[in-house]
């Protein structure tokens, strides 16, 4: 039972009390009656008041509580004269501004934050209680390659199977850094935030590729140049000798000057070999800057498939062509992006040995080119060290044939992967 039905109950049986007595009295002195009557009237209206007075107020909390409940905060109430009512409504009114600011605050800094995510370089992928992806920003798509409608509601073991591995078991709290393809690295940190009291968690991402490669590079570049300059200078002089030594082969015996002519040949060729050597390596840090003119790639794929059709007949290997019915025409240097594709083209050659098949795809839009060899795939002990300066799987290798490639395929600007997949096909596949 309301408090105002409590109320309407009492008032109802004090005046019916009160009739009861009026009309006894009225049996007994009408005079009496009467006065009864006035006092009855005056309790009537003064309980009205009185009823007024008390509930007003509780009417008015009821009426700002639905608003409160409703989230509507911009209901404010007028004064109406009487001092403790007025009270009440300067307190609402006092507190409803005070909960409108907040609610301001809360929604600009809450926007502002959705700002920061959607613009920072830095990956972000917000999880759910299950590890599911909830929200994932323009740099964490970019990243993994995938759209935030198709990453959205997946648990977080159903990521490209690369970030799957490292980040499905990634403590919160801790970090991992691991490489992509041989080149593109990343730093996954896990952590979490609270947000009305629930824990939700989130994993950042930096690519740390730039950095890493320019500390490579200023690395093997400096070495490069103090082994060329030593090099250089001793093949020098040791030619220089040679050469002053052929000239006393007249002045051996005959049966001698056949076999110094030979050592001298040799040693010479050696210090030549020697010198072509570090001329190699020295190419990879005289890497000028490219100078971009548009250009049609398959004009240049065109050129290196009768450069290199004698090799082809000779290996029996089958070029497949499947490309895009329009000229791929993008701006890039085309002697360096030559020497990109003519590097991929000798390794999937030298992959598949002898009888086998490449084939060359090109896409008018997104502009990308792929490569694929059937030479039986890239090991995966050697996946990690692609693109490693030195590193080799060659006899004979120096290690510089990916590391110029990947150079070159940075400085403009497109995007690049080195994979191999279940089929034991190997992909090289370009972005422009």
């Amino acid at each position: 039972m309301t408090l105002r039905t409590k109320f309407i109950l009492f008032a109802v049986f004090i005046h019916g009390l009160l009739l009861a007595l009026a009309w006894f009295l009225l049996q007994q002195n009408k005079y009496l009656f009467l006065g009864i009557e006035l006092l009855i009237l005056g309790s009537i209206y003064i309980t009205f008041q009185l009823y007024r007075s008390f509930f007003k107020p509780l009417m008015l909390i009821r009426a700002g509580i639905e608003s409160i409940k409703d989230k509507d905060f911009s209901t404010k109430f007028m004064a109406v004269g009487q001092q403790d009512l007025d009270e009440l409504v300067k307190v609402y009114n006092r507190m409803i501004d005070q909960l409108r600011q907040e609610r301001v605050a809360q929604a600009e800094k809450h926007f502002l934050l959705d700002k920061l995510i959607q613009a920072s370089p830095a990956g972000i992928i917000l999880l759910g209680f299950d590890n599911q992806v909830e929200s994932i920003n323009p740099a964490a798509q970019r990243y993994l390659g995938q759209k935030a409608e198709e990453l959205r509601g997946k648990h977080i073991s159903q990521l490209p199977d690369a970030w799957a591995r490292q980040l499905k078991d990634l403590p919160t709290g801790q970090s991992t850094t691991f490489r992509i393809n041989g080149i593109w690295t990343y730093r996954c940190h896990r952590a979490h935030f609270l947000d009305r009291g629930f824990q939700h968690y989130f994993i950042l991402i930096e690519e740390l590729t730039e950095a890493i490669l320019q500390n490579e590079r200023q690395a093997y570049e400096k070495v490069i140049r103090v082994m060329s300059h030593e090099v250089n200078n001793t093949t020098g002089a040791i030619n220089s000798i040679l050469g002053s030594l052929g000239f006393y082969t007249s002045q051996l015996q005959p049966e001698d000057q056949e076999d110094f002519a030979h050592v001298l040949q040799v040693a010479t060729e050696r210090n030549t070999n020697l010198s072509r050597f570090m001329a190699n390596f020295a190419e990879v840090v005289r890497l000028p800057q490219p100078k971009k003119v548009p250009t049609d790639v398959h004009v240049l794929l065109q050129n290196l498939h009768r450069l290199l059709q004698p090799e082809l007949q000779r290996r029996q290997i089958n070029l497949q062509w499947q490309l895009a019915p329009e000229p791929l025409e993008v701006p890039l240097d085309a002697q360096q992006l030559e020497q990109v594709l003519l590097n991929i083209l000798k390794n999937a050659m030298e992959a598949i040995g002898t009888d086998g098949e490449i084939t060359v795809q090109t896409n008018a839009s997104p502009k990308q080119l792929c490569i694929t060899d059937s030479g039986g795939g890239i090991p995966e002990q050697v996946q990690a060290h692609l693109f490693t300066p030195f590193y080799t799987t060659k006899a004979n290798g120096q290690g510089i044939g990916l590391t110029m490639v990947r150079d070159i395929l940075v400085n403009h600007g497109f995007g690049f992967s080195l994979s191999s997949d279940n089929s034991h096909h190997t992909t090289f596949q370009i972005k422009f």
